[in-house]
């Protein structure tokens, strides 16, 4: 087993700072949908992806990876929404373990009142205390990260769903 590469320095400060800074800007979206909305951003998310699938349905594995989240993390933020009105679930009549997400009217209504107030909130986070060349390199440098973890967190997603498989054949 070869020694870990530790962190320099100027590495660690630099993680700590961009872990910090993602923290707090998931938290204040959160805060401000919450607030102005009454949406979680995970629900809101899930609104989005739908929005601007065709058709407005997804297949439910499909909408946990382009959500980036658990099966069952999105099942129970499904149910909700479902019990809110914003989402329908449908079986998928050729696998009986498959679901389908459709975006309702009142969900499109839910996402559209909570849009403008995000975007607010987005801008004044994101994008208005940088220059445009910061903007072009956080571009550039979230393109880097999203190439190189993609494969990893969708290796994993299959992973999950083998073993969601393995569970339903054994009973």
């Amino acid at each position: 087993m070869s020694e870990p590469r530790w962190l320099s320095a100027e590495e660690q400060r630099i993680w700590r700072d961009f872990s910090a800074a993602v923290n707090m800007l998931k938290a204040h979206l959160e805060a401000q949908l919450q607030q102005d909305a009454g949406i979680p951003l995970t629900y809101y998310e899930v609104l989005v992806v739908l929005s601007e699938a065709p058709g407005q349905v997804l297949r439910m594995s499909d909408l946990a990876l382009a959500t980036r989240s658990s099966r069952s993390r999105l099942s129970h933020a499904v149910a909700r929404m479902e019990a809110a009105g914003w989402v329908r679930r449908e079986a998928c009549p050729t696998d009986k373990r498959g679901a389908f997400a459709h975006l309702t009217k009142a969900g499109l209504a839910a996402l559209q009142a909570a849009a403008p107030g995000h975007v607010d909130a987005v801008r004044y986070s994101l994008f208005d205390p940088l220059t445009p060349e910061q903007l072009g390199r956080l571009g550039e440098i979230s393109g880097a990260i999203l190439e190189r973890l993609t494969p990893r967190c969708t290796e994993a997603a299959a992973a999950e769903l083998e073993a969601m498989d393995a569970d339903i054949a054994r009973g």
